[in-house]
């Protein structure tokens, strides 16, 4: 890739807006510093619950016009956190948001009234050999996507892992698909997480700063299923001077985030905390962690 530069990172995330509450501190952080940051989103999000009253018309039951909707929505978040290099996966409108219910049992799984294209249904290995053809185009050295679980059951999160995982698998074999450019292996593989302690911390801060609406049902002292334990993290990234352009990116996907909530009304300092500490799972690679057992960049050790 001509002019490449020399650290590049690629996103692989279900759909619009996931992609900045999950990693939108670490996607500005290392676009600022010049890092390419590509981000590969799977569906057009056409289920996604909207939260604008005078916009539901755009329902997939009623105009199913919510995917052109939220593709500019993730257009103007891209532009507040500086990624210039962003595709559908296979194209805008391959694959559909799959949309999904919650089991008894508080996660969420794939529901039976699913579109033909549901990203959920989609063919593995055609969904993979798409994304095969962007990796060996950029060329990443880390890639960045779901755990096997989706985070919380969610069907198009658990296939965006499957097929990023076996993408990242076949596009380093010399003999698969010549035809769309060279092998790459791509050197090191984080899944999002969530820290179980600074998620109870940043819960705890919210609550005391007066928010008690935010967040409803999550208690700083109770179970946290979504929350990962801290020794299972091998990657914190501090973009908290970023952590403005992630609620700028949040404030974009106005259809799906409550952008006129109290957490947004909170005073810089709680919600820097809150939103500018990404932290990470490590599912393949070496990890060369700091001092205090993290890592504090992706690239480290490359």
């Amino acid at each position: 890739m001509p002019h490449a530069p020399d650290r590049r990172l690629l996103l692989v995330h279900a759909h619009p807006d996931d992609e900045s509450i999950a990693t939108g501190a670490t996607m500005a952080k290392y676009a600022a510093e010049g890092a390419g940051v590509t981000l590969v989103t799977c569906t057009g999000g056409e289920r996604g619950e909207i939260l604008v009253p005078e916009l539901t018309h755009l329902a997939h039951d009623q105009e199913d016009a919510l995917a052109e909707h939220r593709r500019g929505e993730l257009a103007d978040a891209m532009k507040a956190l500086g990624v210039t290099d962003h595709r559908f996966l296979g194209g805008f409108g391959r694959y559909s948001d799959s949309g999904m219910v919650w089991h008894e049992d508080g996660h969420a799984i794939a529901g039976d009234d699913r579109p033909a294209n549901a990203f959920w249904d989609a063919d593995l290995a055609e969904a993979a050999t798409l994304l095969v053809e962007v990796i060996r185009e950029v060329r990443p050295q880390v890639l960045v996507t779901y755990d096997e679980f989706g985070s919380y059951g969610h069907p198009d999160h658990i296939q965006a892992h499957r097929v990023a995982t076996y993408a990242a698998h076949l596009a380093a074999v010399p003999t698969f698909r010549r035809d769309l450019g060279e092998p790459w292996e791509i050197a090191k593989i984080y899944w999002t997480s969530m820290s179980e302690t600074r998620w109870r911390r940043s819960l705890r801060a919210i609550r005391d700063a007066g928010d008690t609406t935010s967040f409803q049902g999550m208690d700083p002292d109770g179970p946290l299923p979504m929350a990962t334990p801290d020794d299972d993290l091998a990657a914190e990234i501090d973009a908290t001077a970023y952590a403005d352009r992630k609620v700028a990116a949040l404030q974009a996907h106005r259809t799906q985030i409550e952008v006129d909530g109290p957490f947004f009304a909170l005073s810089n300092h709680v919600g820097n905390q809150v939103l500018g500490v990404e932290s990470y799972r490590i599912a393949k690679g070496t990890p060369a962690p700091g001092s205090d057992g993290l890592e504090t960049d992706l690239f480290a050790g490359l």
